[in-house]
């Protein structure tokens, strides 16, 4: 089968007269169209997307399944909606829950779009949990640090988000010489607290402007240390967490433009049924927001791909670039190989986009 595109994303760029050649559930090759007539056309094609931040879908929560079988379902609700590889997201809760998850996600180890591990709290600041459960917030400990050698020994890629404020900076720094990844959020820190924190080994920060607090003149804090770094940033562009005005500020502000990358932020609503269970309360969509029965949002009820496509249409972004915050730069954040268009890729693991609003067409898995 012969697949043709207006534009394939490619390097980072959005090139033309390109074909995909599929045999087998799999890509063949990545060639010139020429004069051959397709099977089929659509506007864009590129690898699935690449999410680091994935709480749940399909009606899938990691923190009540953290089981192999929860995080595949997991995988499989999103695959379905153009990504295709992710880091489930443990969320503060008890310290069993967090060592369950660490057992599923090495058990995982390997599997297709599987990555690792984001282990978002328990280490946060109690002033700035948003949704997170207060009486599960704890320093980082050694409890704590012994999942993360056991992830780190399986070879698993972890992703800790913590408030640096409230750690232990030896225990952060043994963190990073091991090799996890180390973003600050859920945060109070000061400007000069972050930038410490930075010099300590942290490289990311979690969904900027959220559970943050907000600038200010004589006060700019983690936020405007965040966006003058060189750190790798997270978004989620939905239009909910952060105003698209504040999203575009932040990003012409960054010193380099390959260090924003989308996250979804995705509870178990996308893909799934439109409630779920957090910590015992009742979460539901209301009016495209995902909401605890105080109003306040928990999480988010978008894909990746919906924030690739609100990004274009909200802000001056073009779309190659937001594909880059969608694929290429969470997974050189991550340190992990490139996903491209390339002899060998599933087909499941093909973005076909089509139309001004960029809908998804699904592509058959064989012959």
């Amino acid at each position: 089968m012969l697949i043709a595109a207006d534009k394939t994303y490619l390097d980072g760029s959005l090139c033309p007269g390109l074909a995909l050649e599929i045999q087998g559930g799999q890509v063949r090759a990545l060639r010139p169209l020429g004069r051959d007539r397709p099977d089929l056309s659509v506007s864009v094609l590129a690898p699935g997307l690449t999410d680091l931040q994935v709480n749940g879908g399909g009606g899938v929560l990691v923190n009540t399944s953290p089981t192999p079988e929860g995080l595949r379902a997991i995988r499989a609700a999103h695959l379905g909606l153009g990504t295709a590889a992710l880091l489930p997201t443990v969320i503060t809760d008890a310290p069993e829950v967090l060592e369950a998850a660490a057992d599923a996600a090495i058990a995982c180890r390997g599997e297709p779009g599987l990555e690792g591990l984001h282990i978002e709290g328990p280490h946060i600041s109690a002033r700035k949990k948003g949704t997170h459960e207060a009486r599960h917030i704890r320093p980082l400990d050694q409890r704590g640090m012994a999942v993360l050698r056991r992830l780190r020994a399986a070879g698993v890629p972890v992703l800790l988000t913590l408030a640096p404020e409230e750690t232990d900076p030896a225990l952060l720094r043994e963190a990073v010489a091991m090799g996890v990844t180390v973003s600050a959020g859920h945060s109070m820190a000061s400007a000069d607290q972050a930038r410490q924190a930075m010099a300590d080994g942290v490289t990311m920060f979690t969904h900027l402007f959220n559970a943050m607090p907000q600038m200010e003149s004589r006060a700019p804090g983690i936020i405007a240390a965040a966006i003058l770094s060189d750190a790798y940033v997270g978004l989620i562009a939905d239009g909910i967490h952060v105003d698209w005005d504040a999203l575009r500020v932040a990003m012409a502000a960054r010193p380099r433009v390959d260090r924003s990358f989308l996250v979804s932020d995705a509870m178990p609503t996308v893909g799934g049924p439109d409630s779920f269970i957090l910590y015992g309360q009742p979460i539901h969509v209301d009016n495209g927001r995902l909401v605890n029965a105080q109003g306040a949002l928990a999480g988010a009820h978008v894909s990746l791909l919906d924030c690739v496509r609100r990004l274009v249409a909200h802000t001056p972004v073009p779309l190659e670039t937001a594909l880059q915050m969608a694929s290429d730069i969470p997974r050189r954040a991550m340190g992990l190989a490139p996903l491209r268009l390339e002899a060998g890729l599933p087909v499941d693991q093909v973005l076909a986009l089509d139309g001004p609003e960029l809908a998804r067409v699904s592509l058959p898995l064989a012959p």
